[in-house]
């Protein structure tokens, strides 16, 4: 039997066995079973024998066409339901928004003029790639097309100047440069709109029972005061912890200005671009004080977008990752939302919660915190990790926290979710990418994500006393 026939089979047997095992009391026969679909589907998303959304899709199907939440028709309306869901939209437009960075050549351009201004020596490197991240991270979702495909490309071309290779010299400055990844999984905790998983959890906690909504402005009130300090103290940090032998690059700005003279003169749909992600980055800050939904401004610049032909139509309908992560989350977001309606939810609140209670409530919190953290070691999906593990923690702290202090600490631990991404050659999208250049071993970038993972766990523990 081939390796990918045991991962598919593995999830398939896992939902059999629990299918067919008595419901613990307390729980229906249906609400267990569906708590089965949903572990294997969770499964599934770490072992990915069929594509991610695939799976996703499959396991509403079956639950829709078994009928374990409610009739068929309110099962088939379950299934859809986050189709429809303002959050999946608004990834979907912001994917859009990456596309229009990438066509118009505005992203690479932004990275290639910080190389040429800050690159003289390898911490100025460390840097420009760091603030190339940070231009780009309130408008691209994807930390996976923001990091890996258009700075990467750029980035990786800059130790071979040097003669730097990953079989060559890799301390010289290769190794460094991927200070990129531990800069993206900053931006990424940053901002709401700076990783998928951080709005696919949020529509998942907004449709709690608690109905949390964490609206942009409030996400950054909180993560920006705690992230700004580390992303600025990150290449200076690798700078020290995994320092390049090659301290000075002079070439860099050379060859970057080389890079820029082939691009030619600014056009005017990279200035239309940049226009048009500044209006969106206005009007997700402001603009639900005047009554503007941020899915509503997302959605419109798209339509501006396409229609002053920044992207066409067809690369609208062409964009197979867009697309993908649509079909991907909503089902999650469907299947998550399940577990409120079969009963799960309200069981843990009142089964698990009870071991928290009985501690500070400080203390707890913390605690929360860093078990979600920690247990992404277990998982090679960010979304994977939100799917499973969201609902549980927030029902948690639902019970064990007052009310006004709910909406800062379901920040604090979402805004974990991009930090976290740093601790394994797996933990983000990016990883496998800068990983896959070879500079850095599998062993040293173990023990420089749990070194990396410690620090950037800090910030948030300090948000607990701040903001709660």
């Amino acid at each position: 039997m081939s390796q990918k026939n045991i991962k598919l089979l593995i999830p398939v047997l896992i939902a059999l066995v629990i299918w067919f095992i008595p419901a613990p009391e307390g729980l229906t026969q249906d609400s267990w079973r569906y708590l089965g679909i949903f572990i294997a589907v969770i499964i599934g998303l770490i072992l990915e024998p069929i594509p991610a959304a695939l799976i996703g899709f499959v396991g509403i199907s079956f639950v829709a066409a078994v009928g374990l939440v409610g009739g068929s028709g309110e099962s088939i309306k379950w299934a859809l339901s986050g189709f429809s869901n303002t959050t999946i939209w608004l990834i979907f437009a912001a994917f859009m928004f990456a596309a229009g960075y990438k066509k118009t050549g505005l992203g690479k351009r932004i990275s290639l003029l910080m190389v040429k201004y800050m690159g003289k020596s390898s911490l100025g490197l460390g840097y420009a790639v760091a603030f190339s991240d940070l231009a780009l991270a309130p408008f691209m979702p994807s930390n996976t097309a923001r990091s890996g495909g258009t700075i990467y490309p750029v980035a990786i071309h800059i130790p071979e100047i040097f003669g730097s290779y990953p079989d060559k010299e890799p301390r010289k400055l290769g190794a460094y440069i991927s200070v990129a990844i531990a800069s993206t999984c900053v931006t990424s905790s940053m901002f709401l709109t700076a990783l998928a998983p951080n709005v696919l959890a949020v529509g998942m906690v907004a449709q709690h029972d608690a109905h949390i909504i964490v609206p942009w402005m409030e996400w950054a009130k909180i993560m920006l005061p705690l992230m700004i300090p580390l992303f600025l103290l990150t290449p200076w940090l690798t700078y020290v912890v995994y320092p390049p032998t090659q301290k000075k690059s002079p070439e860099a700005p050379a060859w970057a200005a080389e890079e820029l003279k082939k691009l030619g003169g600014v056009t005017f749909k990279e200035y239309l671009m940049l226009g048009l992600a500044l209006v969106a980055l206005i009007l997700w800050i402001f603009g639900e004080d005047v009554g503007i939904n941020s899915t509503t401004t997302a959605i419109a610049v798209v339509s501006v977008i396409i229609l002053s032909g920044i992207l066409t139509w067809d690369d609208l309908l062409s964009d197979k990752a867009a697309f993908n992560v649509f079909i991907w989350f909503a089902t999650l977001v469907a299947l998550a939302d399940g577990l409120k309606k079969v009963g799960l939810i309200k069981y843990l609140e009142s089964n698990i919660s009870s071991v928290f209670t009985d501690i500070n409530v400080t203390s707890a919190v913390i605690a929360l915190i860093v078990i979600f953290y920690i247990l992404h070691y277990f998982f090679a999906s960010t979304t994977a990790h939100v799917s499973a593990l969201v609902p549980v923690f927030i029902t948690i702290a639902v019970t064990i926290l007052p009310a006004e202090q709910v909406l800062p600490f379901t920040i604090l631990l979402l805004g974990s979710l991009g930090v976290m991404g740093i601790i394994t050659p797996y933990g983000c999208g990016p990883s496998p990418i800068w990983y896959g250049a070879g500079y850095i071993s599998q062993a040293k970038w173990w023990s420089l994500g749990a070194i990396f993972g410690t620090i950037y766990l800090i910030p948030i523990i300090i948000g607990v006393f701040i903001f709660l």
